[in-house]
């Protein structure tokens, strides 16, 4: 246990940042995909699944707040912004032990929705720590593959939950499949509690006259300071528009994508079980491969002109796509759109996300990022929220068809920033 040393070792920073993702990831697939397809499944209405959609994931959009709680509160004899990463993970099996009192999720819907908003809430600022910890500790020269072994876990992680937990939900039940969620998490957390982030930091803390530790960091500002800048910074009108771009952007592919898998279980029919596991398996597949590849051509293209591509793309593959609705009793048809769609956020986000670092300032430029992320977790959010409502007055074609025509109407706003911008 010696050798487990993050400043130390770089398989083991790329080992550690790939699992404490599948962490994260593991749940996201459960509650989002898995568990939200099956409640489809079980007849309940568009309003009331989205609101629970919405519910999971409102708690990953206040990591605004964590980004400089966690910054300003960083030292710890366990290492710095480590136990915020250790208390938060315990809470967060706590939490999803708290579903094993779920016998019948559509009728113990409230219950079941607590502890997912629970484990959200520390999730989140798991996640936050973890972040601010991989920008201590890695070298510049590994950031790259390190972000490509955190997506990479995260996408794991998420086929994991969404495919592996829909299969034992179904074959053993619900309580069976919590477990395994919780039985993971738990291994995951005694992990992370044997690896240090420096050879001086201790497993346990001491109690009684224990000196504080030296900071570390000199340069910490009070947090009303990070506040203040961070709002300063996200303000600039050209910042504001291009975010807001993205955010459209992000909020229309998540409303179809909810809209698309809702149209499949209750209009086409479709088991719930079967949206998951293509979603967990076939999709992730094909994602992981994209992000490889899409990496490769933000370098050579730039990250806004492949911005641009993404959205000529998919925004007119919705408008084709949803055109032809007719087509989508064909399985092959409706089986292609779903694999096709489930690339749309991570291609997205392939080249939006190094947009938004390019924006963020020196000194917050941790918590700006981590306060866009809260932003575009909260579109999703929206975008879930609103179209579970607007199913009730539209089809999901027509709705598709709609976050077709604006997303090409946000590309050609986009063409029009400035150069240095866009």
């Amino acid at each position: 246990m010696a050798a487990l040393v993050l400043r130390e070792s770089t398989r083991l920073r790329y080992f550690t940042f790939f699992y404490l993702y599948i962490m994260q990831g593991i749940p996201a697939g459960f509650g989002l995909t898995a568990v939200v397809n099956y409640l489809i499944g079980q007849g309940l209405n568009a309003p009331v699944v989205a609101s629970f959609s919405a519910a999971v994931g409102l708690p990953w959009t206040l990591q605004f707040v964590w980004g400089p709680l966690i910054d300003k509160y960083q030292e710890s004899v366990l290492g710095q912004r480590k136990q915020w990463v250790v208390l938060t993970q315990l809470v967060a099996v706590l939490a999803s032990l708290l579903l094993l009192l779920v016998h019948d999720p559509a009728a113990q819907l409230r219950l079941m929705l607590l502890a997912f908003v629970v484990h959200s809430v520390f999730a989140s600022i798991q996640d936050a720590s973890v972040d601010a910890i991989a920008i201590a500790v890695v070298p510049e020269a590994e950031r790259g593959r390190v972000n490509a072994f955190m997506r990479g876990g995260f996408l794991l992680g998420s086929s994991l939950g969404a495919a592996g937990l829909s299969w034992m939900l179904h074959r053993y039940g619900f309580f069976q499949a919590a477990l395994a969620q919780s039985g993971a998490l738990l291994v995951f957390t005694v992990l992370t509690f044997f690896i240090r982030l420096e050879r001086t930091d201790r497993l346990l803390p001491r109690f009684g006259a224990v000196p504080a530790p030296a900071r570390r960091n000199a340069d910490n500002p009070p947090v009303s300071w990070l506040f203040r800048e961070l709002l300063r910074a996200m303000l600039e009108p050209r910042t504001l528009l291009l975010f807001g771009i993205i955010a459209l952007t992000y909020l229309c592919f998540g409303a179809f994508g909810w809209a698309y898998s809702f149209h499949l279980i209750q209009q086409l029919h479709w088991a719930d079980s079967e949206v998951s596991i293509l979603q967990g398996s076939w999709g992730s597949a094909a994602t992981l491969s994209l992000i490889v590849a899409g990496g490769v051509l933000a370098d050579r293209l730039g990250a806004a002109r492949l911005q641009r591509w993404v959205m000529l793309v998919l925004g007119s593959f919705l408008l084709v796509f949803c055109a032809l609705s007719f087509t989508w009793h064909s399985k092959p048809v409706a089986t292609l759109g779903l694999l096709i769609w489930n690339m749309a956020d991570p291609s997205l986000s392939v080249a939006a996300l190094p947009l938004l670092m390019g924006l963020c300032r020196p000194r917050i430029e941790g918590s700006q990022f981590t306060t866009y992320m809260a932003l575009v977790n909260l579109c999703g959010v929206a975008g879930s929220y609103v179209t579970g409502w607007a199913l009730n007055v539209m089809s999901a074609p027509v709705l598709g068809f709609g976050c077709g025509v604006v997303v090409l109407a946000l590309l050609f706003w986009l063409r029009r920033l400035p150069q240095p911008v866009a």
